[in-house]
């Protein structure tokens, strides 16, 4: 099953993608050759070192691939903006005890990022969030308790 990502999400992944490829890649295979040339492989720490840090950066490019070759990129700006939450929308909440506003982005699980006020689509407020429409109201659970919201706005930037 495809997993969904924004174009911003994905456009993130390939250029960290590239900068492996171009930049980390090369290095490390500069810095193995380097460290051979230091003679006995068994006991020279730089070579192992290198090689740790060439089989991290190799999973970690293997594991973008598969990311990227398994993501359906949604371009939220192509959807047409109808008042509802749908993935990759930006959503202003009212938490109607405390009467503040929240806003988030809900996007793909390798986007989300609370310091972006980016939410993954697999947490529990953006389950309760889709499918709502502007005026609604949702009700969640968090480890505070029950938290009850209104759907203040919703944005497709």
């Amino acid at each position: 099953m495809p997993t969904p990502m924004t174009v911003e999400g994905a456009e993130k992944l390939r250029e960290e993608l590239a900068h492996l490829r171009k930049v980390v890649r090369p290095r490390i295979v500069k810095a193995i050759g380097e460290a051979r040339e230091h003679g006995d492989l068994r006991e020279n720490a730089e070579y192992h070192a290198a090689k740790d840090q060439q089989g991290l950066a190799e999973a970690r490019i293997r594991l973008i691939e598969a990311r990227l070759g398994d993501a359906q990129i949604i371009d939220i700006a192509k959807i047409p903006a109808t008042g509802n939450v749908v993935f990759g929308a930006t959503v202003t909440l009212v938490d109607l005890e405390t009467d503040g506003e929240v806003r988030y982005k809900i996007v793909g699980e390798d986007e989300a990022d609370l310091k972006e006020d980016k939410i993954s689509i697999m947490s529990p407020l953006a389950r309760a969030m889709i499918g709502k429409s502007e005026g609604d109201t949702l009700v969640v659970e968090t480890p505070q308790g029950r938290r009850e919201y209104e759907v203040d706005t919703v944005r497709h930037i």
